[in-house]
């Protein structure tokens, strides 16, 4: 929708609230909800302010100490949120709202560099600077229960009940039980330009995926983060709750976030090499960039002390580095002919901040470019099992050991966006480090 439209239709009282936001480090939408007639007066040429606190806060919005970006020291001013008028929809399922989503700058006007969408934003020139464009689309899980948000929060969110019976990779009568839901998922995403393909039933108890109609890899993680929001306010409106935690019961499977993803020159697949009917040169050297470079950017797949769970052998969800063309035990699946040539990345989790893991795959992509990396040959047989073969890291303290000393992920972003985002995860692991899990209670309460 074009500002001028959504001006219209809050001229004929059919948009009365209009919510201005931006994707913080966790992924989550950021903002406020402002009064149509003020947004147009005042934000829609003019921006708004916020507190730069909401980059440097924990799940829990608490202040964390240690940025350099924004501290007690400094104040905690304001930035600025600027509208990208590219992003204006309708929310059909809230009452007379559009969201728009915003950029961050300073009250200086620069351009908030640690912001998600900058992130990518800056790694999507790199691509055009070496002559390419970008196609991408999410493949994105999570567990349906039965309970409310709020139920499953007053009860510590355990014993949940999840939405069927029996593992559901496929079927189609169990899903049908929860088609009111999922089909309200599918139109209402459509409608608000979020367009999808298909829905399903994935291996877990409860678990469901849903692909993203691919797009440039901006556009999709705007799509892929009011996909997550929406996904949470419509099963809300229903008394039922979503989670798109990595990994929510140690005895289930996981819920992943596969990335397809493509480089293109013009109208063409720049992966595919049509003379010799398979993947080109290009194809080679950005994946061997993905291979060598994914276990030092793995914090931007994995961000939380929860995504290292799903990472099991026999799993679903890849352990080693190795690439194939229809192999799922590898981090890497190759996949389509011609224009649907792509590479499946199945590392991220579907706790990924999108922005975040597909700026990784771009920058360990065309720093395999610029480097003439070579993937290899393709793999062949059990990749959990092989020894061989390089790892990800066992935990959010490895990766961002890993992403500290990462001279790409320097080179990349810059010291300061990788230095704020080693700091955010170390917090977390502080965090975690803090706690007293029900795991120790169970173990040691009355045994030690």
């Amino acid at each position: 929708m074009k500002l001028a439209e959504l001006k219209a239709r809050i001229g004929a009282k059919q948009v009365d609230t209009v919510i201005v936001a931006f994707p913080d480090v966790f992924g989550r939408l950021i903002g406020k909800r402002l009064t149509g007639h003020h947004f147009l007066d005042a934000v829609a040429h003019g921006g708004t302010n916020a507190c730069n606190y909401l980059l440097t806060v924990n799940l829990d919005m608490d202040p964390l100490p240690g940025f350099e970006f924004a501290n007690w020291e400094k104040g905690y001013g304001d930035f600025e949120l600027r509208m990208d008028a590219a992003t204006i929809r309708l929310l059909p399922w809230q009452t007379a709202t559009a969201l728009v989503f915003c950029d961050l700058f300073s009250q200086a006007g620069h351009a908030i560099e640690q912001s998600p969408r900058l992130v990518l934003r800056r790694q999507l020139e790199r691509a055009r600077d070496a002559g390419f464009a970008c196609a991408a689309a999410s493949e994105l899980e999570f567990f349906l229960f039965n309970q409310s948000f709020h139920e499953a929060g007053q009860g510590g969110y355990a014993a949940l009940k999840p939405a069927s019976d029996y593992r559901i990779d496929y079927h189609t009568m169990q899903p049908a039980r929860e088609e009111p839901l999922m089909r309200s998922l599918r139109n209402f995403m459509d409608a608000a330009r979020v367009p999808i393909e298909s829905s399903k039933g994935e291996w877990g108890r409860g678990q469901h995926e849903l692909n993203f109609v691919y797009a440039d890899p901006l556009t999709m993680a705007d799509a892929h983060t009011l996909f997550k929001q929406g996904a949470k306010e419509i099963a809300d409106q229903q008394g039922r709750c979503i989670t798109f935690m990595a990994k929510p019961d140690a005895a289930e499977v996981g819920s992943s976030c596969h990335i397809h993803m493509s480089l293109w020159q013009k109208t063409k697949n720049a992966f595919w090499d049509a003379r010799q009917g398979r993947g080109s040169k290009v194809f080679r050297r950005f994946l061997g960039g993905l291979l060598k470079y994914s276990p030092e950017l793995c914090y931007f797949f994995a961000p939380t002390i929860n995504s290292y769970k799903r990472y099991q052998p026999a799993s679903w969800a890849p352990t080693k580095m190795a690439w194939a063309f229809d192999n799922r035990t590898v981090g890497f699946r190759v996949v389509g002919e011609n224009n649907s040539f792509r590479v499946e990345n199945r590392m991220p989790g579907a706790d990924a901040n999108p922005y975040l893991a597909f700026a990784a795959m771009l920058a360990a992509g065309i720093a395999g470019i610029e480097e003439n990396l070579d993937c290899g040959e393709v793999y062949e047989g059990n990749a959990y099992a092989d020894t061989k073969l390089p790892a990800l890291p066992r935990s959010l303290r490895d990766a961002s050991a890993l992403l500290k000393s990462s001279k790409l992920a320097r080179k990349a972003f810059g010291d300061r966006a990788v230095d704020f985002y080693v700091h955010t995860a170390r917090c977390e692991v502080d965090a975690f480090d803090n706690a007293v899990t029900d795991w120790e209670r169970v173990r040691y309460f009355e045994r030690i």
